[in-house]
């Protein structure tokens, strides 16, 4: 009996250190076999984790930079802008002050005085300007400026090119458009200073272009709403001495019969 009993206890011992011992060994193996793995992923997520850093500042970097660029841009373009305004300011206070622009000529032939407008627009008598006819990337670029006015409504950036416009095609048959056109732009904003100031050029310094009726008679309009009436008046009243049958002529007849007195 003696027997039988330390041969069941050692066999339950045995089965008890058996089954202890064996999960044991296999955790620990399942353990040596899954760092490997862990550790890679760990790395592998570090890396990612520092290329999004290195990303994030290269990105912020670049926003930097173009973020100063464009307050570069908007400086220089307020810059030009001012000096271009200041530059029109200036010529048409010289041409407005000029006694030749006040004064008609003492002696003018019979049609000046009737206030007959030869071929072309202007006034009879006048000397005729010659102006330098566009080529094909001036009338090109001009175009796409009025598709920016006409079509696309893009005023501040149409300002900016016909700034440029009148910069680099001086003196042209469109640079004489393009100051009637800053002076459209500049009416619609509404900024009538300016549109003022550009329609003077036109009137004063190309009396004999197709576009001063239009220009004289805008300027009218320009000066109507800055209040100043009476000078309003006087150009409207110009434009159908000088310029008879024209759209602008007419235009300017029923102004005078809604302001009449």
């Amino acid at each position: 009996m003696a027997t039988v009993a330390l041969s069941l206890v050692f066999g339950q011992a045995g089965e008890v250190l058996a089954q202890s011992s064996t999960p044991s060994f296999l955790h620990g193996v399942s353990e040596v076999k899954r760092k490997p793995d862990s550790s890679q992923a760990t790395a592998e997520l570090f890396y990612m984790i520092e290329q999004l850093q290195n990303d994030v500042r290269r990105l912020q970097g670049e926003v930097e930079e173009q973020r100063h660029l464009i307050t570069s841009l908007q400086k220089q373009g307020r810059d030009r802008y001012i000096d271009m305004d200041q530059r029109i300011l200036e010529l048409s206070e010289k041409l407005t002050a000029s006694p030749a622009a006040q004064t008609a000529p003492a002696a003018a032939p019979p049609a000046a005085a009737a206030g007959q407008v030869s071929a072309g627009g202007n006034p009879a008598g006048a000397a005729m300007k010659v102006y330098r006819q566009p080529g094909a990337e001036e009338l090109k670029s001009y175009e796409e400026i009025q598709d920016l006015i006409r079509v696309q409504k893009r005023y501040d950036e149409a300002i900016g090119r016909l700034y440029d416009f009148i910069d680099k095609y001086p003196e042209g048959d469109l640079a004489v458009n393009a100051y009637y056109w800053l002076g459209e732009v500049y009416l619609v904003k509404p900024q009538l200073e300016q549109a003022k100031q550009a329609f003077t050029i036109v009137a004063t310094r190309y009396p004999d272009h197709r576009k001063a009726p239009d220009a004289v008679y805008k300027l009218g309009i320009a000066l109507d709403r800055l209040g100043e009436r009476q000078e309003a008046r006087r150009r409207m009243e110009s434009v159908v001495r000088s310029y008879p049958g024209t759209r602008a002529a007419k235009l300017a007849q029923d102004y005078l019969a809604q302001h009449n007195g």
